[in-house]
């Protein structure tokens, strides 16, 4: 099994790399006739060693909430290795539908309760004081062990960590070397001065980001592939984790390995001060 490296907080340690899976279960609609090769995926990241998995109730309509619940259970891994987090969508962030919602959620993954429960997007037409209340009450009940945010921006963000009564734990952005608009608009800073971790999803940029000479020659040095030198970037930064998606057990592993490379200072300044 793979060695992990974490980031702690005081109430929780996160894995630095885990599984994304925002086409798990179908796009929007669930494709329950690919569900064998779903269940796979899922079990192969659990044989490998992924802790850390991130779903939402958007995703195919809950059903990859289901998959994931199904495939821990059939894997018989014991539920406090586990390191769960899920989503509730900007249509359900009033109180009651929170909290409904949040049900609902553990429902279809046949669970006692989240480790980190998170708004997936912000909703200008419900008040976040609604949506924190119930946040706040689902970790009172135990039903949400911590909660955060997702594709927050810097004004949102402050208001949501005055909210919160416990930690606010993160905020789940895109960020990769091709993608750093969280830098530019300063959240990214925000978060690294306040304890609270940024969690990047898309960190390979769906594939886009180009490999140029700096990238092939830091890839060579480490006998590694660009989208290890990637994703290795990436989580060298402190309060950085990222939660690549893959349903190939040979891509799952690559990922999983990249939390074993070790940039030095030099390679990590030339991939900031390179364009892609």
């Amino acid at each position: 099994m793979i060695q992990m490296i974490y980031e702690k907080l005081p109430h929780i340690t996160l894995p630095k790399i885990g599984l994304g899976t925002a086409r798990l279960g179908g796009r929007i609609i669930p494709n329950r006739r690919r569900d064998p090769e779903y269940l796979s995926a899922i079990r192969s990241a659990l044989e490998l060693g992924y802790t850390h998995i991130d779903t939402a109730e958007l995703y195919a309509l809950g059903h990859s909430e289901e998959l994931i619940g199904r495939a821990i259970r059939e894997a018989h891994v014991a539920r406090e290795k586990i390191m769960l987090t899920t989503k509730a969508w900007l249509v359900h962030l009033g109180y009651k539908s929170l909290l409904a919602a949040a049900e609902n959620s553990l429902r279809r993954l046949a669970m006692e309760y989240i480790d980190l429960y998170l708004i997936h997007i912000p909703n200008p037409f419900i008040p976040l004081e609604e949506s924190f209340r119930a946040l706040n009450e689902l970790v009172r009940r135990g039903r949400v062990r911590n909660v955060g945010v997702s594709n927050f921006g810097l004004g949102l963000l402050k208001r949501a960590q005055a909210l919160s009564e416990g930690t606010l734990v993160t905020n789940q952005i895109p960020y990769s070397l091709g993608e750093q608009s969280y830098v530019r608009n300063g959240v990214i800073d925000y978060c690294r001065e306040h304890g609270i971790v940024v969690t990047a999803y898309t960190p390979l940029n769906h594939g886009r980001t180009r490999i140029n000479s700096t990238m092939r020659s830091i890839s060579r040095a480490h006998d590694a592939t660009p989208s290890q030198i990637a994703l290795a970037w990436l989580i060298s930064q402190p309060r950085v984790i990222a939660i690549p998606m893959s349903f190939d057990p040979n891509h799952q592993k690559e990922n999983l390995e990249a939390a074993q490379i070790k940039l030095s200072t030099a390679e990590i300044e030339a991939l900031d001060h390179a364009e892609f």
